[in-house]
């Protein structure tokens, strides 16, 4: 038995490896994410979404901590399965948030009750997937007046789906990275690797073009800093309370 975990980054992913969690890294790459969780889900216990993530709720702060489901959607569905929609903000992006989740649901929030004990600090609440960055201030201000949610990331809604599809409890555990009010400039846009790992040369290309967006890259650099050490402070709390062997004690 063991806790399968989405994430983006190949640095979230080393952050992440720890006994029993089994960990993908998609890479912005949501198709391969889907395969790549349904090819590893077989023996897990729960699926679990986390790494870091924008701050939609004004209130948070790069570093600090998330816990917490997918945002419900509007329509009630059936509970067999999720239930999308799509939604489009100012620019057109498309979302596939909000999935109304079938039995795991419920089961999911035993977990997120005792990740808040684990956690003592963080901030519960619901988070967003969306299939693109969101990075301007307008984005996450309208995607936080639709969702209510208070961050936002782009695996979420698809380990979520995963979850739902082999009737597995889910939950989420984020570290911000870059807070409501912050706009990600145009060299964080571009920054990853369908791999996961960093994109440098386009980064570089980025600035090259647009040198004035230096002092708001360095200040992400330092707010993603920030999220990553507080990621791995959250997990080795979690392995140090014996998380990975809570879920196969408690999951059937």
């Amino acid at each position: 038995m063991s806790v399968l975990v989405a994430c983006g980054l190949v640095r979230e992913a080393a952050i992440l490896a720890r006994p029993g969690f089994v960990v993908v890294a998609g890479g912005g790459d949501s198709a391969r994410l889907e395969r790549e969780l349904e090819a590893a889900v077989a023996g897990a216990s729960l699926v679990l979404s986390c790494g870091v993530a924008g701050a939609l709720d004004p209130a948070l702060r790069a570093g600090d901590v998330v816990v917490g489901t997918l945002a419900p959607t509007s329509f009630l569905g059936e509970g067999r399965g999720p239930v999308e929609e799509q939604k489009s903000l100012s620019r057109g992006v498309s979302l596939q948030p909000p999935s109304l989740l079938g039995p795991g649901l419920s089961r999911g929030s035993a977990f997120v009750e005792r990740l808040l004990q684990t956690l003592p600090n963080a901030h519960r609440g619901t988070v967003v997937g969306a299939d693109s960055i969101i990075g301007s201030v307008a984005e996450k201000t309208a995607l936080h007046a639709v969702t209510g949610a208070i961050a936002v990331d782009m695996e979420s809604h698809i380990a979520a789906r995963v979850a739902a599809r082999h009737d597995l409890p889910f939950a989420i555990v984020r570290t911000i990275s870059d807070s409501a009010d912050h706009a990600l400039p145009p060299a964080a846009l571009v920054g990853m690797k369908p791999d996961g790992g960093v994109a440098l040369g386009a980064i570089l290309a980025s600035l090259a073009r647009n040198p004035a967006q230096l002092p708001a890259l360095i200040r992400i650099g330092r707010d993603a800093g920030a999220a990553f050490k507080a990621l791995g402070r959250a997990f080795d709390l979690m392995e140090a309370q014996g998380f990975a062997q809570f879920v196969s004690q408690v999951a059937p």
